[in-house]
């Protein structure tokens, strides 16, 4: 047993030698062998973050057992002349619509229009929305500055303003918003908050990422003279009441406005979930994409070792021969060659697996749950690169092991 390991470790030793002797030759191929692995390290590394970061996105929107009531387009000639009797979704719905119920936790109406905003620095177009002080923390929406609404400004019908973290980065580019005055569509306002960033999933969230939230009374009163609203989100206690409120405000809905159904009911539980699935098929269509480029890169490694391992075993016919003359079987010179390619492979997927851990401890920061390298792309790595530098290594080691002493030193 000692002897095969003193053989062993002749052989390693012999292979770095060699490798060293020619470094130009042999960095080349580590070269190949390194980008793959190092594409193959980060890819799966940050392949998993993203999904990590989208996974943490959709369950903090606070989409379960949250349904919205909006107003449905006519299908029909007919349907389109009774629409047009009814007044549409309004404010005065709301004393029915969002009568109290035990299943229900908060009734969310909203009503949006695009303004033009005038600030300090210019003016813009945006998106203005009108809501209750309860649509912040139901729908998990956090503040990084300032406050949110209150029920002191939708009573009061106070003039004030949230802007989304990507409308007050654009519009004032940096600056602390907390206390400026804006005018939203000729109409004045105070900022008394900005909402931190979120991940755009749905017309909503980038609604308040890029627009601005004021009271819906102070909505009402200074822009939208016909009190006219989008939607009513309704937040429900129990995901499994769904369909009993789903039937109960479509009730509701239709006692408001003289049984006109212009209204439906949008399941935003199933839409997150459709979404959600819509991207796992786009990640899985990339990971094939960007696997498949990493496993050319690392296949061309892998013919760069055949490369070198045969140049190696022309280069040393008469090292060879004299081995074998000395007494070396051909088992030993065969191992001797494949233990090489071994050796070459595994030193570019150290430097790859390295340079991968880096990069992946760089772009931390910018995900969740951190970025750590993915432990099965690292064994997948390493097994293809072990795998193409014994397979590539295969023939080389076969043609030195198939030289006679004779032929080798002549």
């Amino acid at each position: 047993m000692s002897e095969r390991l003193a053989l062993t470790g002749e052989i390693i030793a012999s292979g770095l030698a060699e490798l060293w002797a020619h470094r130009l030759r042999s960095i080349l191929t580590l070269t190949l062998l390194m980008l793959g692995v190092f594409a193959l390290v980060v890819m799966t590394s940050m392949l998993g973050g993203i999904m990590d970061k989208v996974r943490t996105g959709f369950q903090g929107m606070s989409w379960d057992g949250t349904l919205v009531l909006r107003p449905r387009a006519p299908e029909t000639a007919e349907e389109r002349k009774r629409f047009d009797q009814s007044p549409g979704l309004r404010m005065e719905d709301l004393a029915r619509l969002a009568a109290p119920s035990d299943r229900v936790l908060a009734f969310l109406p909203r009503a949006t229009r695009q303004v033009t905003v005038r600030v300090a620095g210019g003016t813009e177009l945006a998106f203005v929305s009108g809501s209750v002080p309860e649509y912040l923390p139901v729908m998990n929406r956090r503040i990084s500055a300032g406050r949110g609404l209150t029920e002191d400004d939708q009573r009061r019908r106070s003039a004030v303003a949230v802007l989304g973290a990507s409308l007050a980065s654009r519009v004032l580019g940096g600056a602390d918003p907390v206390g400026r005055e804006i005018v939203v569509g000729g109409a004045p306002f105070r900022v008394v908050g900005v909402l931190a960033p979120m991940m755009i999933f749905n017309e909503d969230t980038w609604l308040d990422a890029n627009g601005i939230l004021v009271p819906l009374a102070a909505y009402m009163d200074r822009l939208e003279p016909d009190r006219r609203l989008d939607s009513v989100t309704v937040k429900l206690r129990a995901a499994r009441d769904l369909k009993e409120v789903s039937a109960l405000m479509l009730a509701r809905g239709r006692q408001a406005h003289h049984g006109i159904e212009d209204l439906e009911v949008k399941n935003l539980d199933a839409e997150a979930a459709r979404s959600y699935q819509g991207f796992r098929n786009d990640m899985r269509g990339w990971k094939i994409v960007l696997l498949s480029l990493a496993a050319t890169v690392l296949l061309v490694g892998g013919v760069g070792v055949l490369s070198v391992m045969l140049i190696s075993c022309s280069d040393r016919r008469f090292e060879i021969g004299l081995r074998k003359a000395l007494g070396a079987s051909e088992r030993q010179i065969f191992l001797q060659f494949l233990l090489e390619a071994a050796v070459l492979s595994a030193l570019g997927a150290l430097a790859g697996t390295l340079a991968g851990a880096v990069v992946c401890q760089a772009l931390s920061a910018r995900f969740p749950y951190g970025l750590v390298v993915n432990p099965y792309g690292l064994a997948a790595a390493w097994a293809v690169a072990l795998g193409l530098g014994l397979g590539f290594g295969l023939y080389p080691a076969l043609r030195a092991m198939r030289l006679s002493p004779m032929e080798a030193m002549r």
